[in-house]
């Protein structure tokens, strides 16, 4: 019965997290489009930074539930989760880096905003998971 609930909790930090990422990198496009500039964005203003926060504790979260065994991400899973979580840090960064030189009405700030805030909500899940696949891997040994 706790695992079930631990599941439900988990799957809906996990939704409420994607979906709290991809309004404020929505809103982070706009603001990038707006000021003409990465810097002037709204995740570097001070609502911004607890915005990020949020993201940063529910993913820790869903890192967590995960990591006790009890999340929605199983073991099965892990593997697979990292390697799309690790692809998402580096276009994360890779978008972040390009903003001003991709061309296009939007298209540069779309990738950038809703990229990075995806990233920096899997951050602390990726992060977990890697402590605990090393885990795995140093115990079976």
């Amino acid at each position: 019965m706790a695992k079930d609930i631990y599941t439900k909790i988990g799957s809906w930090a996990f939704l409420i997290g994607v979906l709290i990422a991809i309004l404020v990198g929505l809103y982070t496009a706009f603001t990038i489009e707006s000021e003409g500039s990465v810097i002037n964005s709204f995740i570097f203003t001070e609502t911004g930074g607890w915005v990020i926060w949020v993201l940063v504790i529910i993913g820790a979260i869903v890192g967590i539930l995960s990591f006790i065994g009890k999340g929605t991400i199983t073991s099965k899973e892990g593997p697979t989760f990292l390697m799309a979580g690790i692809a998402l840090l580096v276009m994360a960064g890779t978008f972040w880096g390009w903003t001003d030189a991709i061309t296009g009405p939007w298209i540069g700030a779309l990738f950038a905003g809703i990229s990075i805030c995806l990233a920096i909500f899997v951050a602390p899940i990726i992060g977990l998971l890697s402590i605990k696949a090393i885990w795995e891997m140093g115990r079976e040994v």
